[in-house]
């Protein structure tokens, strides 16, 4: 029986989420439509009747996804001026996003079907702070297997810029620099040789569609135009040299990319970033079963790692956790980051945990 109280709340909670992450815009949207939502639409009908666990279902991103949509369409001005923080009154707010609803009801009610799909680039500079700690570890040679990789932005890892904290990594003429503000002492300089990326989504995305260009640029919160940027010069980067990824299923894809030969001095890493919580249990147990398998395996000569950005959500925050074998088996948390990479703050000392990804970071929680 679905819980109209607790779909209302879910919007609540994305707004405290928005308002950790420095996003007043789209707080008072969420602020909003908690209260306006109503019966009078379809999609407000489906909303309030959300069948499933909103929060972890991503049901208020879904929503403000399609609104913005709207706006970047240019046939909402009301939408315009209260994503262009132009409208700021509460009871405006909830009016402006009522009159919305009614007038752009069928237009807006497909963005319920699925969750959004961000891929935000940014968040590869919490992959890149887990990658130089495996170099430093293992060496410089990285294979890169990256599951839920969406529109294979971070399968550009390869090809970006990357300034943490004045450590520099990447080719310097890339067209993309990501520059994280680094709370803390930056990681070490040490060599970092990526000799292949490969992914696998299941729903991928074709950013050369301009049609899906667009939904991304929807889920892009109104707050960060730097990001909108960055995606297109990213969206460029593919265009004219695709990435590696195929339509799968993340479990199966990885358990036959463990299986694989491995060649000597070169370290096999799996990676991900905000896909956990997406997967169900089923498929996690199946990933982590094959990661502890391969791990045990590992050799000095072809070791075996594992760098993963989630959500914690009771600190609004992403975890960045590494494990690698055969030595360093222990899952450790390099990091907290902000949800798109905007800050990076590493941890002194690093905080060990159980080797168990399930407690760490797997949560859930908004964060797109």
């Amino acid at each position: 029986m679905a819980d109209e109280q607790n779909n209302r709340g879910a919007f609540l909670i994305q707004e405290h989420f928005c308002t950790v992450m420095g996003a007043p815009i789209t707080a008072r949207i969420c602020a909003g439509l908690a209260i306006s939502l109503d019966r009078d639409t379809r999609t407000g009908r489906r909303v309030l009747d959300w069948p499933g666990e909103p929060t972890t279902d991503a049901l208020p991103l879904r929503l403000v996804g399609g609104l913005h949509a709207l706006d970047l369409a240019g046939v909402a001005p009301g939408l315009s001026a209260l994503f262009g923080g132009r409208i700021t009154d509460p009871e405006e707010v909830q009016q402006v996003l009522r009159d919305s609803f009614i007038t752009h009801d069928a237009a807006i009610y497909p963005w319920l079907d699925g969750p959004p799909q961000t891929n935000e680039a940014g968040r590869s500079a919490a992959l890149m702070t887990g990658l130089i700690e495996v170099a430093r570890q293992h060496g410089p040679r990285l294979e890169l297997l990256e599951i839920g990789s969406s529109a294979g932005l971070n399968l550009l890892i390869d090809r970006f810029r990357f300034d943490l904290g004045g450590t520099m990594v990447g080719p310097a003429d890339s067209p993309v620099t990501i520059r994280p503000e680094w709370r803390g002492a930056p990681p070490p300089q040490v060599p970092v040789e990526i000799v292949s990326v490969r992914g696998v989504e299941i729903q991928p995305v074709d950013v050369t569609d301009p049609k899906a260009a667009d939904r991304l640029r929807a889920y892009i919160w109104a707050d960060n135009p730097e990001r909108t940027e960055r995606l297109s010069r990213a969206i460029a980067m593919i265009e004219a040299r695709p990435v590696d990824m195929i339509l799968g299923d993340a479990a199966d894809w990885i358990e036959a990319r463990l299986a694989e030969p491995q060649a000597a001095g070169v370290t096999r890493v799996l990676m991900h970033s905000v896909v956990w919580q997406y997967l169900g249990t089923e498929r996690q147990g199946r990933i982590e079963a094959a990661v502890q398998a391969a791990g045990t395996a590992a050799t000095a000569e072809r070791p075996l790692a594992w760098v993963r950005m989630e959500p914690n959500r009771n600190t609004a925050q992403q975890q960045v956790w590494v494990q690698s074998w055969p030595r360093f088996g222990e899952a450790v948390q390099l990091a907290n980051v902000q949800a798109h990479g905007a800050w990076v703050e590493p941890l002194n000392p690093p905080r060990h945990g159980e080797g168990n990804h399930a407690k760490h970071g797997g949560g859930g929680g908004p964060a797109a």
